[in-house]
């Protein structure tokens, strides 16, 4: 009888010691996101005006270089290298702007997709505590889960919950 009860006890013990396990696909989480292609949708917006800016832009300046072309036939040496410094300087200027106006749209973007991140983390793991998991692995291409039970694969639980919560 002790035998029996010492055996019941220990598995009970080993039974309530056991790790409860999980794990989340993070490119399909992050990529199935609504709040994901919502800021995608918004930044190629935003990309595609850049683009249309960018080039009418360069075709103002290849047209008033062509037009320079034709003039500087015209002008004396000195007026046509005065002209051309101030074209050039012009261009420069202009490129400079997009230059500048391509990396502000990058930083944003870049910057809202690491806060999205970062909110995904936050959610793993208050969904990880609130269901009792111990450990929740990430799986991606690199590696780090080449295994899992498709009962523990929690992706579609917790993009579900993001997705509802972004949706409010």
């Amino acid at each position: 009888m002790k035998k029996v009860f010492l055996a019941v006890l220990t598995l009970g013990i080993l039974s309530c010691n056991q790790d409860k396990l999980g794990y989340v696909d993070n490119d399909d989480l992050i990529n199935e996101l609504q709040e994901k292609k919502d800021l995608e949708a918004a930044f190629k917006t935003k990309i595609e005006a850049f683009t249309k800016k960018r080039d009418s832009l360069s075709t103002i300046i290849n047209m008033e270089e062509k037009d320079f072309q034709e003039k500087a036939k015209r002008m004396n040496n000195a007026t046509a290298q005065a002209a051309y410094k101030s074209l050039m300087e012009r261009s420069q200027f202009i490129a400079q702007q997009l230059q500048q106006e391509q990396q502000a749209i990058q930083l944003e973007s870049q910057t809202k997709i690491d806060s999205l991140i970062s909110k995904v983390k936050s959610h793993v793991q208050d969904f990880g505590k609130t269901n009792g998991y111990t450990f929740i692995f990430g799986a991606n291409q690199a590696g780090s889960v080449m295994y899992g039970e498709a009962t523990k694969d929690l992706t579609k639980s917790i993009r579900d919950e993001l997705n509802t919560a972004y949706k409010k």
